[in-house]
């Protein structure tokens, strides 16, 4: 069975049981000059199919994710924190090193740049590995010296995540607009953003990643104002 494509239930314990989510795609994280920091979710296979989201913090501290439907905003509203839940369509297109993304009012273009240490070394470790729990809890020790990154941790509605980071990329640049406002240029991702237990990386980039989330007992409550448009 792929677990990339659909949930497993295992156990926990003797009488807990808990349904793994697994979502295997990339994450990118940028700041700007505006203030407003940018964490791009965009998932190959996930228990949903393919989907796209953006989540946004204004310098302000306002916490807005931009989301294509109902269920897939009720999922990420129910696992971090936000502000504000815009349901609106989310389209990414990528050609080579370029990222060209487009969600409601949000306009995102960035490119990237060729992998650095960092990349390499996560690229070495077989897959198999890098996605397990066990591994990922080794590696949480040396990630949190990038400033505000965590592997693992508490979510909300009781939930635990784990992200298994595969390859890493710096982005080099971004155009960003939104309600055709200017967000600015590229800076670095500062303060950390406040979605949930940690943050991307300080340093702008993107970061291929699968993440596995464990539910404990019944569905989640998404959290923030929700509107479709």
């Amino acid at each position: 069975m792929d677990v990339s494509r659909r949930a497993r239930v295992w156990r926990h314990g003797r009488s807990r049981s808990r349904e793994r989510m697994v979502f295997d795609g990339w994450i990118a994280g940028a700041g700007t000059s505006s203030g407003t920091r940018l964490v791009l979710g965009h998932w190959a296979h996930s228990p949903f199919g393919p989907f796209s989201d953006v989540m946004l913090e204004r310098g302000d501290g306002h916490r807005l994710l931009l989301a294509p439907d109902r269920r897939t905003a009720g999922f990420v509203a129910g696992t971090y924190t936000f502000d504000e839940v815009r349901i609106v369509p989310v389209g990414v297109e990528v050609r080579g090193d370029t990222w060209a993304v487009s969600a409601g009012p949000l306009e995102l273009r960035f490119t990237t740049g060729r992998r650095g240490p960092l990349g390499l070394l996560l690229r070495a470790v077989p897959r198999r590995l890098a996605v397990t729990p066990a591994w990922i809890a080794v590696v949480d020790g040396p990630a949190r010296l990038l400033r505000g990154v965590r592997t693992r941790g508490s979510a909300g509605a009781g939930r635990r995540e784990w992200y298994g980071a595969r390859d890493l990329r710096p982005v080099r640049r971004v155009t960003a607009s939104y309600d055709g406002v200017g967000l600015g240029a590229l800076a670095a991702v500062e303060p950390a953003v406040r979605f949930g237990f940690g943050s991307t990386p300080r340093a702008p980039c993107v970061v291929r990643v699968t993440t596995t989330v464990a539910l404990y007992g019944g569905a989640a409550t998404g959290q923030g104002r929700m509107e479709s448009t």
